[in-house]
Protein backbone atom coordinates (compact mmCIF):
# COMPACT_ATOMS: atom_id res chain seq x y z
CA UNK A 1 0.00 0.00 0.00
CA UNK A 2 1.26 3.08 -0.64
CA UNK A 3 2.13 6.12 1.67
CA UNK A 4 0.55 9.19 1.21
CA UNK A 5 1.12 12.86 2.76
CA UNK A 6 -2.07 14.60 3.74
CA UNK A 7 -2.85 16.74 6.07
CA UNK A 8 -5.95 15.76 8.47
CA UNK A 9 -7.83 19.07 7.69
CA UNK A 10 -7.55 18.24 3.80
CA UNK A 11 -8.50 14.71 3.75
CA UNK A 12 -11.49 12.52 3.94
CA UNK A 13 -11.28 9.02 4.81
CA UNK A 14 -11.65 6.09 2.62
CA UNK A 15 -12.62 2.78 2.67
CA UNK A 16 -11.78 0.34 -0.09
CA UNK A 17 -13.42 -2.35 -1.91
CA UNK A 18 -12.36 -5.06 -4.11
CA UNK A 19 -13.56 -8.57 -5.28
CA UNK A 20 -10.65 -11.34 -6.31
CA UNK A 21 -12.86 -13.61 -9.13
CA UNK A 22 -12.01 -16.40 -11.17
CA UNK A 23 -11.14 -13.68 -13.38
CA UNK A 24 -8.73 -11.55 -11.52
CA UNK A 25 -6.89 -13.12 -8.95
CA UNK A 26 -5.47 -11.62 -5.63
CA UNK A 27 -2.41 -9.72 -6.82
CA UNK A 28 -4.42 -8.71 -9.63
CA UNK A 29 -6.90 -7.16 -7.03
CA UNK A 30 -4.32 -5.60 -4.72
CA UNK A 31 -2.84 -4.06 -7.66
CA UNK A 32 -5.93 -2.25 -8.89
CA UNK A 33 -6.84 -1.10 -5.40
CA UNK A 34 -3.18 0.78 -5.61
CA UNK A 35 -3.97 1.99 -8.28
CA UNK A 36 -7.25 3.31 -6.56
CA UNK A 37 -6.06 4.39 -3.32
CA UNK A 38 -3.71 6.37 -5.80
CA UNK A 39 -7.27 8.10 -7.24
CA UNK A 40 -8.47 8.81 -4.10
CA UNK A 41 -5.30 10.61 -2.69
CA UNK A 42 -5.75 12.74 -5.88
CA UNK A 43 -9.24 13.56 -5.48
CA UNK A 44 -7.84 15.12 -1.71
CA UNK A 45 -9.00 11.43 0.31
CA UNK A 46 -6.69 9.38 2.57
CA UNK A 47 -7.29 5.37 2.66
CA UNK A 48 -7.50 3.64 6.29
CA UNK A 49 -8.90 0.50 5.22
CA UNK A 50 -9.50 -2.17 2.11
CA UNK A 51 -11.74 -4.46 1.89
CA UNK A 52 -11.70 -7.61 -0.40
CA UNK A 53 -14.04 -10.61 -0.88
CA UNK A 54 -13.49 -13.90 -3.16
CA UNK A 55 -16.61 -14.36 -4.88
CA UNK A 56 -17.36 -16.03 -8.46
CA UNK A 57 -18.22 -12.60 -9.73
CA UNK A 58 -20.18 -9.49 -8.58
CA UNK A 59 -23.75 -9.38 -6.77
CA UNK A 60 -25.98 -7.99 -8.75
CA UNK A 61 -27.68 -6.59 -5.73
CA UNK A 62 -24.88 -5.78 -3.47
CA UNK A 63 -21.96 -6.47 -5.35
CA UNK A 64 -20.10 -7.84 -2.49
CA UNK A 65 -22.04 -10.20 -0.16
CA UNK A 66 -24.36 -9.85 2.50
CA UNK A 67 -22.14 -10.65 4.95
CA UNK A 68 -19.02 -8.94 3.86
CA UNK A 69 -21.49 -5.57 3.97
CA UNK A 70 -22.09 -5.87 7.34
CA UNK A 71 -18.53 -6.35 8.39
CA UNK A 72 -17.86 -3.24 6.47
CA UNK A 73 -20.53 -1.49 8.52
CA UNK A 74 -19.51 -2.99 11.92
CA UNK A 75 -16.33 -1.12 11.03
CA UNK A 76 -17.91 1.67 10.37
CA UNK A 77 -19.71 2.13 13.24
CA UNK A 78 -16.09 0.94 15.47
CA UNK A 79 -14.84 3.98 14.26
CA UNK A 80 -17.46 6.12 14.54
CA UNK A 81 -17.34 5.51 18.40
CA UNK A 82 -13.75 5.91 18.40
CA UNK A 83 -14.75 9.32 17.19
CA UNK A 84 -13.54 8.61 13.63
CA UNK A 85 -15.59 9.16 11.07
CA UNK A 86 -15.60 6.98 7.84
CA UNK A 87 -15.90 9.82 5.09
CA UNK A 88 -16.92 7.31 2.19
CA UNK A 89 -16.87 3.30 0.85
CA UNK A 90 -15.02 3.45 -2.91
CA UNK A 91 -16.12 0.19 -4.65
CA UNK A 92 -13.50 -0.92 -7.35
CA UNK A 93 -15.65 -1.27 -10.21
CA UNK A 94 -18.66 0.67 -11.46
CA UNK A 95 -22.22 0.15 -9.69
CA UNK A 96 -25.84 -0.16 -11.26
CA UNK A 97 -27.78 2.19 -9.61
CA UNK A 98 -29.99 -0.76 -7.92
CA UNK A 99 -26.53 -1.49 -5.78
CA UNK A 100 -25.86 1.75 -4.87
CA UNK A 101 -28.62 2.29 -3.44
CA UNK A 102 -28.94 -1.31 -1.38
CA UNK A 103 -25.34 -0.70 -0.19
CA UNK A 104 -26.04 3.07 0.96
CA UNK A 105 -28.84 1.63 2.78
CA UNK A 106 -26.91 -0.57 4.81
CA UNK A 107 -23.38 1.57 5.30
CA UNK A 108 -25.15 4.48 5.90
CA UNK A 109 -22.76 6.78 4.54
CA UNK A 110 -21.37 8.44 1.19
CA UNK A 111 -20.87 5.36 -1.79
CA UNK A 112 -18.16 6.16 -4.85
CA UNK A 113 -17.27 3.80 -7.39
CA UNK A 114 -14.34 4.22 -9.57
CA UNK A 115 -16.39 5.77 -12.07
CA UNK A 116 -17.72 8.58 -9.83
CA UNK A 117 -14.58 8.64 -8.64
CA UNK A 118 -12.60 9.39 -11.79
CA UNK A 119 -14.86 11.42 -12.93
CA UNK A 120 -14.44 13.52 -9.37
CA UNK A 121 -11.04 14.27 -10.49
CA UNK A 122 -11.90 15.42 -13.94
CA UNK A 123 -13.81 17.92 -12.55
CA UNK A 124 -11.62 18.72 -10.53
CA UNK A 125 -8.60 19.27 -12.66
CA UNK A 126 -10.58 20.88 -15.64
CA UNK A 127 -9.12 24.31 -15.91
CA UNK A 128 -10.67 25.57 -19.92
CA UNK A 129 -13.85 25.53 -20.85
CA UNK A 130 -13.30 22.94 -23.24
CA UNK A 131 -12.45 20.82 -20.50
CA UNK A 132 -15.22 21.71 -18.04
CA UNK A 133 -18.12 21.10 -21.12
CA UNK A 134 -16.68 17.91 -21.38
CA UNK A 135 -16.63 16.87 -17.97
CA UNK A 136 -19.98 18.10 -17.06
CA UNK A 137 -21.43 16.00 -20.23
CA UNK A 138 -19.86 12.52 -18.52
CA UNK A 139 -21.07 13.69 -15.59
CA UNK A 140 -24.36 13.24 -16.77
CA UNK A 141 -23.99 10.75 -18.73
CA UNK A 142 -23.07 8.84 -15.78
CA UNK A 143 -25.88 10.42 -13.79
CA UNK A 144 -28.23 9.96 -16.23
CA UNK A 145 -29.52 5.77 -15.34
CA UNK A 146 -29.05 6.57 -11.38
CA UNK A 147 -31.73 9.29 -11.05
CA UNK A 148 -34.17 7.19 -9.32
CA UNK A 149 -31.16 6.86 -6.65
CA UNK A 150 -30.43 10.40 -6.03
CA UNK A 151 -33.58 12.39 -6.50
CA UNK A 152 -36.82 13.46 -8.56
CA UNK A 153 -36.62 16.54 -9.81
CA UNK A 154 -33.36 19.30 -9.86
CA UNK A 155 -33.48 22.97 -10.84
CA UNK A 156 -31.63 24.18 -13.82
CA UNK A 157 -28.17 24.46 -12.62
CA UNK A 158 -26.36 27.86 -13.73
CA UNK A 159 -22.81 26.37 -12.72
CA UNK A 160 -22.01 23.49 -14.17
CA UNK A 161 -18.82 20.92 -13.07
CA UNK A 162 -16.63 23.70 -13.53
CA UNK A 163 -18.20 25.68 -10.73
CA UNK A 164 -16.80 23.75 -7.87
CA UNK A 165 -13.34 24.05 -9.41
CA UNK A 166 -11.33 21.88 -6.83
CA UNK A 167 -13.11 22.52 -3.46
CA UNK A 168 -15.80 20.48 -1.79
CA UNK A 169 -16.07 17.54 -0.61
CA UNK A 170 -14.81 13.96 -2.82
CA UNK A 171 -17.64 13.16 -5.33
CA UNK A 172 -20.03 15.87 -4.68
CA UNK A 173 -18.31 18.22 -7.46
CA UNK A 174 -19.94 19.25 -10.45
CA UNK A 175 -23.76 19.31 -11.39
CA UNK A 176 -26.38 18.55 -8.59
CA UNK A 177 -23.39 19.19 -6.08
CA UNK A 178 -26.22 21.32 -3.84
CA UNK A 179 -29.37 20.98 -5.23
CA UNK A 180 -31.69 17.88 -4.62
CA UNK A 181 -34.19 18.14 -8.24
CA UNK A 182 -33.57 17.63 -11.14
CA UNK A 183 -35.69 15.44 -14.00
CA UNK A 184 -34.90 13.67 -16.60
CA UNK A 185 -35.98 16.32 -19.48
CA UNK A 186 -33.51 19.15 -17.62
CA UNK A 187 -30.83 17.07 -18.28
CA UNK A 188 -31.16 15.56 -21.36
CA UNK A 189 -31.97 19.45 -22.50
CA UNK A 190 -28.54 20.37 -20.88
CA UNK A 191 -26.62 17.34 -22.48
CA UNK A 192 -27.99 18.38 -25.86
CA UNK A 193 -26.65 22.21 -24.90
CA UNK A 194 -23.36 20.58 -23.78
CA UNK A 195 -23.19 18.28 -26.90
CA UNK A 196 -24.03 21.47 -29.61
CA UNK A 197 -21.56 23.39 -27.89
CA UNK A 198 -19.14 20.95 -28.20
CA UNK A 199 -19.40 20.42 -31.30
CA UNK A 200 -18.98 24.12 -32.05
CA UNK A 201 -15.14 23.78 -30.06
CA UNK A 202 -14.33 20.75 -32.44
CA UNK A 203 -15.18 23.03 -35.43
CA UNK A 204 -12.71 25.51 -33.88
CA UNK A 205 -10.43 22.79 -33.41
CA UNK A 206 -10.31 21.46 -36.67
CA UNK A 207 -10.23 24.91 -38.17
CA UNK A 208 -7.12 25.28 -35.95
CA UNK A 209 -5.80 22.14 -37.14
CA UNK A 210 -6.20 22.84 -40.61
CA UNK A 211 -4.36 25.99 -40.06
CA UNK A 212 -1.32 25.06 -38.55
CA UNK A 213 0.52 24.13 -41.84
CA UNK A 214 2.30 21.46 -43.43
CA UNK A 215 4.27 19.72 -40.35
CA UNK A 216 4.00 16.14 -39.03
CA UNK A 217 1.95 15.91 -35.98
CA UNK A 218 3.31 13.24 -33.16
CA UNK A 219 0.99 13.02 -30.25
CA UNK A 220 2.30 11.51 -26.72
CA UNK A 221 -0.21 8.93 -25.45
CA UNK A 222 0.59 6.19 -22.61
CA UNK A 223 -1.28 5.08 -18.99
CA UNK A 224 -1.59 7.82 -16.70
CA UNK A 225 0.99 9.29 -14.90
CA UNK A 226 3.92 7.95 -16.89
CA UNK A 227 5.51 11.23 -17.16
CA UNK A 228 4.39 12.51 -20.91
CA UNK A 229 4.01 15.98 -19.22
CA UNK A 230 8.00 16.50 -18.01
CA UNK A 231 8.65 14.40 -21.37
CA UNK A 232 7.35 17.30 -23.10
CA UNK A 233 8.50 20.26 -21.42
CA UNK A 234 11.77 18.77 -22.07
CA UNK A 235 11.45 18.47 -25.76
CA UNK A 236 9.19 21.32 -26.37
CA UNK A 237 11.47 23.67 -24.05
CA UNK A 238 7.59 24.56 -22.47
CA UNK A 239 5.98 24.66 -19.19
CA UNK A 240 3.11 22.60 -19.35
CA UNK A 241 1.66 21.78 -15.80
CA UNK A 242 3.26 18.16 -14.43
CA UNK A 243 2.65 16.51 -10.98
CA UNK A 244 3.06 12.95 -9.50
CA UNK A 245 -0.78 12.69 -9.52
CA UNK A 246 -3.37 10.97 -11.59
CA UNK A 247 -4.64 13.20 -14.74
CA UNK A 248 -2.90 15.79 -14.10
CA UNK A 249 -3.41 17.31 -17.92
CA UNK A 250 -7.21 17.03 -19.28
CA UNK A 251 -6.84 19.58 -21.57
CA UNK A 252 -4.42 18.29 -24.87
CA UNK A 253 -1.25 20.93 -25.05
CA UNK A 254 0.37 21.08 -28.54
CA UNK A 255 3.40 23.14 -28.88
CA UNK A 256 6.13 23.71 -31.76
CA UNK A 257 9.05 21.18 -31.26
CA UNK A 258 12.42 21.67 -33.51
CA UNK A 259 14.97 19.12 -33.94
CA UNK A 260 18.18 19.79 -36.48
CA UNK A 261 15.90 22.53 -37.97
CA UNK A 262 12.93 20.08 -38.68
CA UNK A 263 9.78 21.37 -37.02
CA UNK A 264 6.75 19.25 -36.22
CA UNK A 265 3.90 19.55 -33.74
CA UNK A 266 3.69 17.41 -30.72
CA UNK A 267 1.05 16.90 -28.17
CA UNK A 268 0.17 15.79 -24.89
CA UNK A 269 -2.82 13.79 -24.04
CA UNK A 270 -4.69 12.60 -21.55
CA UNK A 271 -3.68 9.47 -19.50
CA UNK A 272 -5.41 6.73 -19.74
CA UNK A 273 -6.57 4.39 -16.90
CA UNK A 274 -7.70 0.88 -16.37
CA UNK A 275 -11.59 0.67 -16.81
CA UNK A 276 -11.38 4.21 -18.53
CA UNK A 277 -15.57 5.01 -18.15
CA UNK A 278 -16.86 5.07 -21.55
CA UNK A 279 -18.86 8.26 -21.12
CA UNK A 280 -15.55 9.32 -20.40
CA UNK A 281 -13.88 8.97 -23.73
CA UNK A 282 -17.03 9.97 -25.80
CA UNK A 283 -17.10 13.02 -23.70
CA UNK A 284 -14.07 14.05 -24.75
CA UNK A 285 -13.74 13.22 -28.42
CA UNK A 286 -12.01 16.77 -29.41
CA UNK A 287 -9.44 16.14 -26.97
CA UNK A 288 -8.95 12.31 -28.51
CA UNK A 289 -9.09 13.89 -31.82
CA UNK A 290 -5.61 14.75 -31.90
CA UNK A 291 -4.41 11.32 -31.18
CA UNK A 292 -6.97 10.51 -34.18
CA UNK A 293 -5.34 12.61 -36.42
CA UNK A 294 -1.94 12.19 -35.20
CA UNK A 295 0.73 11.12 -38.00
CA UNK A 296 2.77 9.21 -35.20
CA UNK A 297 1.95 8.08 -31.74
CA UNK A 298 4.49 7.58 -29.37
CA UNK A 299 3.49 5.48 -26.42
CA UNK A 300 5.26 6.09 -23.38
CA UNK A 301 5.40 3.66 -20.47
CA UNK A 302 6.72 4.12 -16.85
CA UNK A 303 8.86 0.59 -16.84
CA UNK A 304 9.25 1.40 -13.20
CA UNK A 305 5.74 0.35 -12.50
CA UNK A 306 5.45 -3.31 -11.89
CA UNK A 307 2.20 -3.70 -13.71
CA UNK A 308 3.43 -2.02 -16.62
CA UNK A 309 2.72 -4.78 -19.50
CA UNK A 310 -1.11 -4.73 -18.68
CA UNK A 311 -0.98 -0.87 -18.62
CA UNK A 312 0.55 -1.20 -22.76
CA UNK A 313 -2.62 -3.67 -23.08
CA UNK A 314 -4.72 -0.94 -21.38
CA UNK A 315 -3.36 1.63 -23.93
CA UNK A 316 -3.21 -0.87 -27.14
CA UNK A 317 -6.79 -1.64 -26.54
CA UNK A 318 -7.84 2.26 -25.52
CA UNK A 319 -6.48 3.12 -28.85
CA UNK A 320 -7.90 0.52 -30.74
CA UNK A 321 -11.29 1.88 -29.39
CA UNK A 322 -10.14 5.36 -31.22
CA UNK A 323 -9.34 3.76 -34.31
CA UNK A 324 -5.69 4.35 -34.17
CA UNK A 325 -3.88 0.87 -33.83
CA UNK A 326 -2.71 0.81 -37.67
CA UNK A 327 -0.91 4.26 -36.74
CA UNK A 328 2.62 4.61 -36.95
CA UNK A 329 3.69 4.13 -33.45
CA UNK A 330 7.33 3.74 -31.47
CA UNK A 331 7.28 2.44 -27.68
CA UNK A 332 9.31 4.78 -25.32
CA UNK A 333 10.03 3.14 -21.68
CA UNK A 334 10.46 6.03 -19.36
CA UNK A 335 11.97 6.28 -15.42
CA UNK A 336 14.39 3.71 -16.40
CA UNK A 337 16.37 5.55 -13.34
CA UNK A 338 13.35 4.32 -10.47
CA UNK A 339 13.34 0.63 -12.27
CA UNK A 340 14.16 -1.79 -9.36
CA UNK A 341 14.38 -5.84 -9.67
CA UNK A 342 15.11 -8.28 -7.14
CA UNK A 343 17.83 -10.84 -8.15
CA UNK A 344 17.12 -14.62 -7.68
CA UNK A 345 19.50 -16.17 -4.99
CA UNK A 346 21.59 -18.65 -6.64
CA UNK A 347 20.07 -21.90 -4.98
CA UNK A 348 16.88 -20.65 -6.18
CA UNK A 349 15.61 -23.20 -9.21
CA UNK A 350 12.39 -22.24 -9.65
CA UNK A 351 11.97 -19.66 -13.44
CA UNK A 352 12.82 -16.33 -13.18
CA UNK A 353 9.77 -13.62 -13.15
CA UNK A 354 9.98 -10.49 -14.57
CA UNK A 355 10.56 -8.95 -11.03
CA UNK A 356 13.58 -11.16 -11.16
CA UNK A 357 15.24 -9.35 -14.28
CA UNK A 358 18.07 -6.29 -14.20
CA UNK A 359 16.77 -4.11 -17.15
CA UNK A 360 19.17 -4.76 -19.39
CA UNK A 361 17.81 -8.51 -18.84
CA UNK A 362 14.19 -7.11 -19.59
CA UNK A 363 15.49 -5.33 -22.72
CA UNK A 364 17.03 -8.82 -24.00
CA UNK A 365 12.89 -10.06 -24.26
CA UNK A 366 10.09 -9.18 -26.27
CA UNK A 367 11.18 -5.73 -26.10
CA UNK A 368 14.41 -6.84 -28.37
CA UNK A 369 12.45 -7.25 -31.66
CA UNK A 370 10.66 -3.95 -31.80
CA UNK A 371 14.05 -2.39 -33.06
CA UNK A 372 14.26 1.17 -33.49
CA UNK A 373 10.96 1.82 -32.33
CA UNK A 374 11.34 0.53 -28.26
CA UNK A 375 13.62 3.45 -26.83
CA UNK A 376 14.89 3.67 -22.93
CA UNK A 377 15.31 6.86 -21.93
CA UNK A 378 14.45 8.69 -17.92
CA UNK A 379 12.83 12.15 -18.65
CA UNK A 380 13.59 13.32 -15.25
CA UNK A 381 17.17 12.23 -15.05
CA UNK A 382 17.55 13.39 -18.96
CA UNK A 383 19.01 9.90 -19.99
CA UNK A 384 19.12 8.99 -23.33
CA UNK A 385 17.51 12.29 -25.03
CA UNK A 386 19.79 12.85 -27.75
CA UNK A 387 19.26 9.02 -29.00
CA UNK A 388 15.60 9.72 -28.67
CA UNK A 389 15.66 13.19 -30.40
CA UNK A 390 18.08 11.29 -33.63
CA UNK A 391 15.11 8.63 -33.71
CA UNK A 392 12.39 10.98 -34.20
CA UNK A 393 13.88 13.77 -36.35
CA UNK A 394 14.48 10.15 -38.45
CA UNK A 395 10.52 9.04 -38.37
CA UNK A 396 9.48 12.57 -38.70
CA UNK A 397 11.53 13.25 -41.62
CA UNK A 398 10.53 10.06 -43.23
CA UNK A 399 6.45 10.57 -42.43
CA UNK A 400 7.46 14.12 -43.86
CA UNK A 401 8.47 13.06 -47.13
CA UNK A 402 5.61 9.88 -47.28
CA UNK A 403 3.14 12.76 -46.72
CA UNK A 404 4.04 15.85 -48.51
CA UNK A 405 6.50 14.62 -51.55
CA UNK A 406 6.55 17.58 -53.31
CA UNK A 407 7.97 19.42 -50.39
CA UNK A 408 11.03 17.51 -50.38
CA UNK A 409 13.14 20.34 -51.19
CA UNK A 410 12.63 21.53 -47.17
CA UNK A 411 15.01 18.80 -46.55
CA UNK A 412 17.37 19.75 -48.93
CA UNK A 413 17.67 23.02 -47.14
CA UNK A 414 18.33 21.55 -43.78
CA UNK A 415 20.85 19.03 -45.46
CA UNK A 416 22.74 22.01 -46.47
CA UNK A 417 23.09 23.97 -43.12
Amino acid sequence: MKEFIITEAQAETAILVGLITPQQDERRTTEYLDELEFLAHTAGAVTVKRFTQRVNGPSAVTYIGSGKLTEIRAYIEAEEDAEREIGMVIFDDELSAKQLRNIEQVLKVKILDRTSLILDIFAMRAQTANAKTQVELAQYRYMLPRLQRLWTHLERQGGGSGSGGGKGSVGLRGPGETQLEMDRRIILNRMSLLKQRLAEIDRQKTTQRSNRGRMIRVALVGYTNVGKSTLMNLLAKSEVFAENKLFATLDTTVRKVIIDNLPFLLSDTVGFIRKLPTDLIESFKSTLDEVREADLLVHVVDISHPDFEEQIKVVDKTLADLGCAEKPQMLLFNKIDAYTFTPKAEDDLTPATRENLSLSDLQRTWMSKLGGDCLFISARERENIENLKQVLYNRVRELHVQKYPYNDFLFQHYDEE
